[in-house]
């Protein structure tokens, strides 16, 4: 179609897979956008907790921040051998499989899909809040606007991994260009203790509740957001180019160094500043204000916020799609997932992902302070069992310094699994208890569709297959009137089958001696049945008709319905007519021994 070439661009060769690859600069604006953007909203959601306290316990946010910045350094060294260890990608789902069993492979990958659904949710809700902190009108849209940038995102991946990649390092790059800005600058003027040039909106609420260890654990949790999309370049190895591995791991650190310190840096000027979350201003956005004031370096840097925000998703729709794929092969989820598009990425899986987001952001009314509590726990399970996964791999296979190896990712499984506890144990009664009940819930049915892949499989095998017997089948043409179309499905009626009639339901006793004398003449020496229909149900009565034609019938004898099947010259002609013929195909679909084939007319103009 036309509107879909102009759109999507044109199909591409399955030959140029390879060319579809990426080099670092386009690698890192496409896999480290979610990570890099989860600082518009981690320091934010710290403090958010934190301000319960008071203003007293604000300043515990630099320590948690440092803490979570050193479990950030253990994940990046964990993911580097993870990424040597599997070149062909894969990440937490085979690296689980294959050391822990297939079992903890399916729950971590059902982990990572869940998270990749949030990660979408979570990045437009945010991208939204951040428009709406510099254009407040637009508020009361941020479903609706929320919704636009998916369409893009998903117009903007179907047309390919490289074309997306070039499309969406734009934002990246400025994201990161004007966060540099703001940190450095800010850092500068209370260096020279220059009073900010706004100060912050939102004034420090009054304590609320006590500040104790749970509250701590709460606002570390919260901050752990900060460390969704780690995982998401060892996933994606094979998408880049050659030397894949070493490409990955060079990646990898040099998301990790800008990811801390734009967290680190965040976090102490929003200590220097005195920011605390507020209605309508965003933490990002009052620290943009009280060091560049409403001009237009602030709005640069909503914009960009907004930007990397939106394309954060954009990490997910290169995951999501390529980890479903991987489980299509495996056979746990449907094989259409497999299947490569028009531009040479995984469109069924874009799309499932897209929709699912969606139903979130209406679902939760594109509120990120709703989301957020449902965040981190997919991805922080998988955290867990790939580290687990690496370590029981060291010691089964022993390599060049197995020990130091199975050590660090050691330390990995154990810091992810603490902070897996701390999520689940904290966020539980806000929303984290959907997602610990769904995660069960797609296992199971990974399960039940391997189940089901592996009954085909036995059914259509080989082995054991009875010797040829000569095929002997009855031909059913139901006709509705006696016409060409008619006499032209009788005439490839009798030119497949032994035995031919005709059937004519009767739901109007008048029509029937008319049918009856023209069958005289146009029949051809065919049999003319005529079904009795009360009710007057077309389908019912062949149905029954055909179950009497089948019974007692053994494996070699077989019944086909040749359908006179009308063909418009336009689509909306079709409307005009009944579609009988559908309704008795579906009826008839699951009747072991019956063949259902239409013998098209087409109508000319």
């Amino acid at each position: 179609m036309t509107w879909k070439r102009w759109l999507l661009g044109t199909p591409l060769e399955t030959e140029r897979f390879r060319e579809e690859r990426l080099r670092i600069p386009i690698a890192l604006a496409v896999f480290s956008s979610d990570a890099l953007s989860s600082v518009a909203y981690a320091t934010e959601e710290i403090l958010l907790v934190l301000s319960l306290a008071g203003a007293a316990a604000l300043g515990y946010s630099i320590p948690i921040s440092g803490v979570i910045v050193l479990l950030l350094a253990i994940l990046i060294a964990s993911y580097r051998q993870t990424i040597h260890a599997y070149p062909d990608g894969g990440g937490s789902y085979i690296v689980a499989r294959e050391n822990l069993g297939t079992l903890w492979g399916l729950v971590a990958a059902a982990a990572l899909l869940l998270d990749y659904i949030l990660t979408v949710a979570v990045s437009t809700a945010a991208g939204v809040a951040a428009v709406t902190s510099a254009w407040p009108r637009l508020l009361q849209y941020r479903v609706g606007v929320g919704l636009v940038f998916l369409l893009l995102l998903v117009v903007g991946n179907l047309r390919g991994l490289r074309q997306s990649g070039r499309i969406f390092a734009v934002p990246t790059y400025l994201f990161i260009f004007s966060m540099v800005s703001l940190i450095v600058t800010g850092i500068v003027r209370a260096f020279l203790r220059l009073p900010p040039v706004e100060p912050p909106m939102a004034a420090i609420p009054p304590a609320t509740h006590d500040l104790t260890l749970f509250l701590l654990m709460r606002a570390f949790s919260a901050g752990c957001a900060a460390l969704t999309g780690i995982e998401a370049i060892s996933n994606g190895v094979q998408a880049f180019r050659k030397p894949e591995a070493r490409n990955a791991s060079t990646t990898l650190m040099i998301m990790g160094g800008i990811l801390a310190f734009f967290f680190m840096g965040t976090s102490y000027l929003a200590h220097v500043y005195t920011v605390v979350p507020g209605v309508g201003q965003t933490v990002v956005s009052q620290l943009g204000r009280a060091v560049f004031g409403a001009g237009p370096l602030y709005y640069l840097l909503q914009f960009a916020t907004a930007s990397i925000l939106m394309v954060a998703a954009n990490t997910a729709f290169a995951d999501f799609p390529r980890l479903s794929s991987i489980l299509a092969r495996d056979r746990f989820v449907p094989r259409q997932l497999a299947n490569l598009g028009d531009r040479l990425v995984f469109s069924n899986g874009i799309l499932i992902l897209a929709g699912s987001a969606g139903f979130l952001v209406i679902m939760f009314g594109g509120s990120t302070h709703r989301l957020i509590p449902l965040y981190a726990v997919g991805v922080f399970l998988a955290f867990t069992l790939s580290q687990s996964g690496m370590v029981a791999r060291h010691l089964r296979h022993k390599g060049e310094r197995y020990r130091l190896h199975a050590v660090v990712n050691a330390a990995g499984a154990t810091a992810t699994g603490a902070a897996l506890l701390v999520i689940a144990v904290t966020k539980f009664i806000q929303g984290a208890w959907i997602v610990i009940l769904l995660i069960p819930l797609f296992v199971f049915c990974f399960l039940k569709i391997h189940r089901h892949y592996f009954y085909v499989r036995q059914q259509l095998s080989l082995r054991e297959i009875e010797p040829e017997r000569p095929l002997r089948h009855t031909a059913v043409v139901p006709m509705s009137a006696v016409n060409r179309a008619t006499i032209y499905a009788l005439r490839y009626a009798k030119s497949i089958a032994h035995e031919v009639e005709a059937v004519h339901v009767a739901i109007d006793p008048q029509r029937v001696e008319q049918i009856r004398e023209q069958w005289k003449q146009w029949g051809g020496g065919v049999p003319l049945r005529i079904l009795e229909s009360p009710y007057r149900s077309i389908v019912q009565p062949l149905v029954d008709h055909i179950d009497e034609l089948m019974h007692g019938r053994r494996g070699n004898e077989m019944v086909t319905v040749v359908l006179p099947e009308f063909v418009t010259a336009h689509w909306w002609e079709g409307l005009l007519h009944n579609q009988s013929a559908f309704l008795i195909k579906g009826a008839l679909l699951f009747k072991p021994g019956v063949v259902v084939t239409s013998v098209p007319f087409h109508f000319s103009r």
